[in-house]
């Protein structure tokens, strides 16, 4: 690979479960900086172990980034080159890390990417489910009536979802998502993507729960669940004209927020604002 950049930070995609998956330019990065930021670093630890590596780590997550980022900033000032990870797959995604690349930017030091393994794009590269738009919402809320109240605000969305789960949540969140699309709501649950265990169930989300529950294998792991987004286009109208009215009703008078919103998701005016 080409010389490490000094003052750099990368930005460094890692398997999300298959080691083979870990780019060759990935592992020259990681070899040749002068440290790794990473999320968990008894996790990122035992990763580069598995290649030889022994790259110093700083541990950067949810409860530290504020303060760390600036003390990195100041190492990348000084001609170090950086790198960050996260414990799996692509970082920023639904993982810390995007503090320190604000902080980096911002600073106006360079942040290269690195691409690899994202958990959401294998999933929808094997869903077999309309990916040309999609939206990613990551982990749900953990209470149940969190949880419920947003999948209720996706219902009408027109966009195939991606959302992530873990094992403990996974039948709640699951009884949760037939409630707010339906039973019948084709979608794709990945779990344990590229491990050896991998297991792709389908095609509806009642066809997924069932699978589930009968199954304490289908329980475990990591998941990522693929949904179609709605067929209704005048739900999606309105889901589109809520959302623009939203947006736009922060900077213009809530009457003209709504002509304008009405105009460009052809929603009903009324339905976005009862005013004159």
């Amino acid at each position: 690979m080409s010389e490490i950049a000094r003052g750099t930070l990368y930005v460094v995609a890692t398997p999300i479960g298959n080691l083979d998956d870990l780019t060759p330019r990935a592992r020259g990065v990681l070899a040749a900086v002068d440290a790794i930021a990473a999320e968990d670093t008894r996790n990122t630890a035992v990763l580069l172990s598995q290649f030889g590596l022994r790259t110093p780590l700083v541990a950067v997550h949810d409860h530290n980034e504020g303060g760390v980022a600036a003390r990195l900033v100041e190492r990348l000032r000084g001609g170090e080159a950086l790198a960050l990870v996260s414990d799996a797959g692509t970082p920023l995604v639904s993982d810390p890390g995007y503090r320190l690349v604000r902080a980096v930017r911002e600073a106006g030091l360079p942040v290269v990417p690195v691409p690899g393994a994202c958990a959401a794009i294998t999933a929808l590269s094997v869903a077999g489910i309309p990916s040309d738009r999609f939206c990613f919402e990551g982990f749900l809320p953990a209470k149940a009536g969190a949880r419920r109240e947003r999948l209720a605000t996706l219902a009408a969305e027109p966009r195939t979802l991606v959302f992530y789960e873990s094992a403990h949540r996974i039948e709640a969140m699951l009884v949760d998502a037939i409630a707010a699309f339906g039973t019948g709501r084709e979608a794709m649950l990945g779990r344990e993507l590229t491990k050896r265990f991998e297991t792709l169930l389908g095609p509806t989300l009642g066809a997924i729960a069932a699978a589930v529950a009968a199954d304490a294998n289908q329980r475990k792991g990591e998941f990522v669940l693929v949904v179609r987004g709605s067929e209704d286009d005048e739900a999606a109208q309105l889901a589109e004209g809520r959302r623009l009215y939203a947006a736009l009703s922060a900077h213009l008078k809530p009457s003209v927020a709504a002509k304008l919103a009405a105009e460009l998701s052809g929603a009903p005016r009324k339905a976005l604002y009862g005013g004159e």
